[in-house]
């Protein structure tokens, strides 16, 4: 009688888990048809992005010229994380319903009783600092990154546009 039943439990969670799938299949295409754009500086500069968040269209007004380089490089990137954004929130929404089918489902946890006690380490989010500002030269535990000014260890000062080269 209780193999009968651990039988029938493991057909369920087998159809769940191939509903599941097939859920999957369809998201991940629908997802990869997602794309979110957005705009800074007045509409000056407009970008567009997929959703994996590479940049796939920039656009500038025609009166782009009234900003200076270093306005406009700022405006890409404001209208870019802007378009980052709007496509994790399309992206959330797109993925409610599988949300909601893993809620029914039991967890790995309640079926291995030695599971209970893993923790799953949570995510970390890449910054969205420049490469090179004070902010990005911080490492995680608060402490500043080693100072490179001091030239190259091999004794070549200069830097890719010295004129030496």
């Amino acid at each position: 009688m209780t193999n009968e039943r651990a039988k029938a439990d493991l057909a369920a969670i087998l159809d769940g888990v191939q509903e599941q799938m097939r859920t999957i299949a369809g998201l991940q295409q629908r997802r990869a048809e997602l794309t979110a754009t957005a705009t800074a500086r007045g509409k000056k500069v407009k970008v567009t992005v997929n959703a994996d968040n590479k940049v796939i269209d920039v656009k500038f007004s025609s009166d782009i010229d009234e900003l200076t380089y270093s306005e406009i490089a700022k405006a890409v990137i404001e209208a870019a994380q802007r378009a980052c954004v709007e496509v994790a929130r399309e992206t959330a929404g797109l993925m409610a319903p599988l949300e909601n089918q893993r809620a029914r489902l039991p967890k790995l946890s309640d079926l291995v009783e030695d599971l209970a006690g893993v923790e799953i380490p949570g995510s970390v989010e890449a910054p969205v600092t420049r490469p090179n500002s004070l902010d990005a030269q911080m490492i995680s535990d608060g402490s500043a990154a080693p100072d490179n000014t001091a030239g190259d260890s091999r004794g070549r000062g200069g830097s890719v546009t010295d004129s030496s080269w």
